[in-house]
This record gives C-alpha cells, structure tokens and sequence, in this order.
C-alpha cells in the first residue's frame, strides 16, 4: 500500500477542530493539501513542532528555501502568495531574522507594552459603555463587532499612529487578509491597499514623528552597522504588526467569551475564586488558538523526524512546506489527556503553542493578553447576566482556516 493521501484542509475554516483531530488521527505530522493543491505537512504533535520550530535547518524564508516558489509553480494567484511573499521577520531566516527582530524589538518595548494599560482600561469602558447603549436599543448586540473588535483595533491604531478614521476600512482589508477561501484578487487588492495607507503613515511620521510606534520603527537602526529598515521591510513589518497584532486579539477574547457563556461551570470558577483571568486566557490560548495554522515553513535540508521524537520513517524534505498546527497541537490528548478537547479553567498543565515558540514567537504577546486581561473582568462585571443570543450550533466560524472565531458573537444582557 502507497502513503495515504493528503488531507484536504478546508479553506473556509467551516470545522476547524473536527479538522485538527482529523490530523492528529493521521499522527504528530500528516501530509495535506493546502488551498490551490499545493501540498504540505502538517505538524500537530507538540512536542515534535516545539523542536521544528526552533530547529535552524527549518526556514520562513521562500524566496531561499521553498523551490516551489523559485521555479514559478507559486505565483501571485494563489491565495496565500501574500503570507508567504512579505519581507518581514515573519518570512526571514537567520541572520536576516535576528537584524529585522531587533531592529523591531528596539521600538516594540515591554515597557511600551505595559504603558497601554490605563489607556486600553478607558477604551475599555467607553466601549462597553456603547454596548450597554446598544443593549438598552435592541435585545441582541453582536458582541465581537461592538466589543472584540473595535478594543484591539483601537489599541493598535494609537500605538501605530494610525489616523482613528482609518479604522474600519483597516480592519475590512486586515479580514480579507486572513480570508483563505477568498478569490486571490481580493487578498492581493487587500495587501496592495494596506501598502498605499501605511505608505501614507509612513510619510506622515517622517515629517512629523511622534511617541508612536511607527516612528520608532522609522528611527530605530542596527547597532553594528547604523542600517535602518528598507522602506519595504518597513511596509510589510507595519501590515505584519498591525494586522497580526489585532486579529489574534479579537478572537482571543471572542472565543475566551463564548468558551465562559457556553461553559457556565467555568465562569462560575471565576466568580469562586477557584481559577482567575489568567487561566482563562492561557485556557483559551490552548483549546481555542486565535490562529489555528499558520503557514509556512521550509525545509532547509532533509529533516529524519525519528532524530527529533517524530515517527520513524517519516522524512521530511529539502524544500517541502511545513504548516504549524497550533489548533491541533493545543488539543493534543497525549499532551492534555483524554479531555484535551474540553474547556477547563482549573486544568493544571494549560502549556500551548498559540504565540508561537523560539524565535518566531510573537512579540506581541505581552500585548494580546494584556488586552484579554483588562476586557474579560470589565465585560462580565459590568454584564453579570450576559449570555449567547443564539444556540451555540447557530454561530459561525470566521471564513478562513487560519484564523479561528466567529463571525458574530450575539448575545443578550437578561
């Protein structure tokens, strides 16, 4: 018998958990089958991505190490040519990584970071002041279009510099983006419309800099030799940073809302004293990744996964793609046990893998889970009684298969 065939992955993201087990059943790394047939493994034995994911023979790097690329096979039709064809740290390698995460890191600060706190506590309130509005106006208020998303958008906006009136046209590109069954058009049109604003907050800020992000990123240089960012790495970090830093945000507190309304048990926990926000949110990260994979890596050499813990056997190839399972991973019942697929606030191993590992983690991180923090407690204090509107068979997810949400969250406040 020949090897089975790859698993086709659903570019609308229509089950993405039903999805997960289906390629953890096919063991720590399976063979699918991305959006346009191309082909890739898919790694969802935690320990065995942990290891590829710090291992310096595995590259986000296509232009260098993905042949597919390189002999045109992969060109700007296919839906997911943005996510790999950026030149920003997400896609760098080495050398070119750590100059562009430095460089990066010198404006992202952790003090930067915990210096939002007060100003994402104000637009905290004065956002579920409008949702206790629209709750007094109608009987249903869609939760993450009026709560999830307007709080990190917001965020991000001010710390970038971003105009505020840019928001919600930012926010319909950041979605097709991230909409993998879309035509490819769209995502391109998408990608090139970001480029044209932050060309235009980029010029702003060179003529009048301010205490913002993308001033820092303007100014910071390397150490060693003075460079600064080229003006296309600096592009492409701001659509990296801005659109990763609010849409894994949204759905952080979208699914960590929905896991407690559908969980009751669990919010109940909460109230107790018997768990805290903390766990909610690392609780959260685990069973419910905002990305559920992400594409891609490559390998730089031929990889012997028995070498790494992987099965024997299993080799994965110069050149072949890598897509990082995270969702899978997160639900691992070698890892989390039998319940690894249940929501529960008092497990005492809640490790995951949904920013990332090694040197590719997130940088904003810090930032995500501050945002969680401070939302989760106001939301539930202010609305005690809050619960879902709708069955919970009813709600859908976002259209894509590597962000995990929902495409509306409504719920009631009695």
């Amino acid at each position: 018998m020949g090897s089975p065939r790859p698993l086709v992955i659903d570019a609308t993201g229509g089950d993405i958990h039903g999805e997960a087990a289906r390629i953890r059943e096919r063991g720590p790394v399976a063979r699918v089958e991305l959006p346009g047939g191309v082909e890739a493994w898919a790694v969802s034995g935690p320990e065995l991505l942990k290891r590829l994911l710090t291992d310096p023979r595995v590259s986000k790097d296509a232009e260098q190490h993905w042949p597919l690329l390189a002999n045109g096979v992969i060109t700007p039709e296919w839906p997911l040519f943005t996510w790999v064809a950026v030149q920003n740290m997400f896609t760098a390698y080495g050398g070119e990584h750590r100059r562009l995460r430095t460089l990066v890191s010198k404006a992202f600060t952790a003090r930067r970071t915990a210096a939002l706190q007060p100003r994402i506590e104000e637009i905290t309130r004065q956002l579920l002041d409008r949702v206790a509005e629209a709750g007094r106006a109608s009987q249903v208020v869609d939760l993450r279009e009026e709560f999830c998303y307007p709080l990190p958008i917001q965020v991000i906006s001010e710390l970038f510099g971003l105009p505020e009136e840019r928001g919600p046209e930012l926010r319909e590109l950041v979605d097709r983006m991230f909409a993998t069954s879309a035509d490819p058009g769209e995502m391109t049109a998408a990608y090139g419309r970001l480029l044209v604003i932050l060309a235009e907050l980029v010029a702003a800020k060179r003529e009048s800099p301010g205490d913002d992000l993308t001033s820092g990123l303007i100014a910071a240089r390397d150490d060693e030799q003075g460079t600064a960012l080229s003006e296309q790495e600096l592009l492409d970090t701001l659509i990296l940073m801005i659109s990763a830093g609010h849409e894994t945000t949204v759905n952080l507190i979208d699914n960590a809302v929905h896991a407690l309304l559908t969980r009751p048990d669990q919010l109940a926990h909460v109230r107790a004293g018997r768990a805290d926000w903390d766990d909610v949110i690392e609780e959260t990260l685990r069973a419910d990744a905002p990305v559920a994979s992400l594409p891609l890596r490559y390998a730089v050499e031929d990889i012997v996964l028995c070498e790494l813990g992987g099965p024997d056997g299993t080799v994965i190839a110069r050149g072949e793609a890598i897509l990082a399972a995270y969702a899978a991973a997160g639900r691992d019942p070698e890892r989390h046990g039998k319940d690894a697929d249940q929501f529960d606030v008092t497990r005492s191993d809640k490790e995951h893998l949904a920013f990332g590992h090694g040197v590719h983690r997130c940088l904003g991180a810090p930032l995500g889970r501050l945002e969680a923090r401070v939302a989760l407690p106001a939301l539930f204090d202010r609305f005690p009684d809050l619960r879902l509107a709708v069955p919970e068979e009813e709600l859908r997810p976002v259209d894509s298969f590597i962000s995990n949400g929902h495409r509306s969250l409504p719920v009631r406040f009695a």
